[in-house]
């Protein structure tokens, strides 16, 4: 099987491009982190407390989702989160921008996890557990993207690599002739 180096740039070039525009989707949009209270807003089983379904309803929506710069509520504008990046004397080599962007993601996908898991356990030891069932918290499609970005990113760096080791037993089959 011959492997043509117009294919293998071809398939770098738009596994890199997807990567970008997927990393650019992602960051800019605001549903990396969804929690959903429309079952318990809206009274299902469990729902009451002891002020009474009546109050519940009269009670500001819960639910939210989040990006990485902002937090957004049902019925209230978004409040932006505090941008570590703001300062414009910070430099970042482009090397260092990736390894914190992967990082980044890591970081906040384990963040997210946890902090799933740790509103369980308050639930549980408020022995509440009717009122964990009726709040929905998940991750969002905006992270997704950021890690299928990644997962392109790696996917263009094995094709140039596969690229360059074409490029080199080319040259050297060159070179014998």
């Amino acid at each position: 099987m011959r492997v043509h180096l117009r294919a293998l740039a071809g398939a770098a070039a738009l596994t890199g491009a997807l990567s970008f525009v997927l990393l650019g989707a992602a960051i800019g949009t605001d549903f990396w982190y969804i929690i959903d209270t429309e079952r318990l807003e809206r009274g299902g089983p469990g729902a009451r407390g002891p002020a009474g379904a009546a109050n519940r309803s009269q009670l500001e929506p819960l639910s939210s989702h989040s990006g990485l710069w902002r937090t957004c509520r049902v019925q209230s504008p978004c409040a932006p989160l505090m941008n570590p990046f703001w300062q414009g004397n910070v430099t970042v080599s482009d090397s260092s921008r990736q390894l914190l962007t992967l990082v980044t993601l890591a970081g906040i996908s384990v963040y997210i996890a946890y902090s799933a898991a740790a509103f369980r356990e308050a639930l549980c030891l408020l022995q509440e557990k009717t009122l964990l069932a009726q709040v929905d918290i998940r991750f969002g499609w905006s992270l997704a993207l950021g890690w299928v970005s990644c997962v392109a990113e790696l996917l263009t760096g094995a094709t140039f690599l596969v690229a360059a080791r074409v490029l080199s037993l080319r040259r050297r089959q060159d070179q014998a002739i």
